[in-house]
């Protein structure tokens, strides 16, 4: 076997355990209950519309796809994880959503030079492992003149400080692959594009979560239906000391970010960066 050869089959071991890893738990219920209004942010964002054609990287069951079908918007969600599609295909029916679902690797996408208006990514193409390699993809399928629009959780925000929380009990990770919230640092995602967009606007902003009345509320819901909170929960099966360590890190985590007053339940406000920037050429 070549060196070639292995880092393929290499690659796609890799990219079968992410698949698998998003298609445990109910990422799409996650998405509908607790952030519903993100995929409609970068949707209008992008300034999506008819007669435009729109790419949805990493779309999952459509948080920003469909919003952007119902503008007008000619749409492919794409995503390394079929499974969610069916969650997809049922929202999409009961509100009158015409779009293309389609398995895809953001890291390999699978359509042609300067093919959509719009490439956005609703905390979706954050979660490839090698960011380059699906910044550089985002460009490639847009048009000179299109849309790249990002949406991802800020290092420092409620979302990155989980991933840190969980970082001592997931397994390590493979060699290349960069930590998902460094999509939600201004300066990481202008190195990322580099020259070959214009027009950059990027403005962090939050988002209001307060349907979890305690915050063992959140930690069992994330236990249940986050694929990376199950993976990490997995790769410590069998160590109940380590276990109960990851349950308290997660309840401290909700506690300190809780802006409620007790009567109101617990209130958490998550912060992700809004990045826009036109393809230049």
């Amino acid at each position: 076997m070549t060196m070639r050869d292995s880092a393929a089959e290499a690659d796609r071991a890799l990219k079968s355990k992410h698949r698998a890893m998003w298609a445990q738990g109910d990422y799409p219920s996650l998405a509908a209950e607790v952030i519903p209004e993100l995929g409609t942010i970068l949707v209008e964002a992008c300034g999506v519309g008819p007669g435009r054609r729109v790419l949805d990287v990493g779309a999952g069951s459509g948080n920003a796809a469909i919003p952007a079908a119902l503008a007008g918007a000619d749409v492919v969600a794409a995503d390394l994880t079929p499974e969610l599609f069916e969650a997809g295909r049922r929202e999409a029916g009961k509100r009158g959503a015409d779009l293309t679902w389609r398995e895809a690797d953001a890291e390999a996408l699978p359509f042609g030079d300067a093919e959509f208006d719009t490439v956005l990514s609703c905390v979706g193409v954050m979660f490839a492992p090698h960011h380059q390699r699906a910044a550089d993809e985002c460009v490639r399928v847009c048009r000179p003149g299109g849309t790249v629009g990002l949406l991802s959780w800020t290092p420092q925000g409620f979302i990155g400080r989980m991933f840190a929380a969980m970082k001592p009990y997931a397994p390590p990770p493979p060699p290349g692959a960069l930590p998902p919230p460094l999509w939600g640092d201004e300066d990481h995602v202008r190195a990322l594009l580099g020259d070959r967009v214009t027009d950059v606007r990027a403005e962090r902003r939050t988002v209001r979560v307060d349907r979890f009345e305690t915050p063992e509320m959140f930690r069992d819901y994330f236990k249940e239906r986050y694929g990376p909170a199950i993976s990490v929960y997995k790769n410590i099966a069998g160590e109940p000391e380590r276990a109960a360590a990851l349950d308290g890190a997660l309840v401290d985590l909700a506690r300190d970010g809780d802006l409620g007053t007790g009567s109101d339940g617990t209130v958490l406000e998550w912060e992700y960066l809004l990045f826009t920037a036109r393809r230049a050429g």
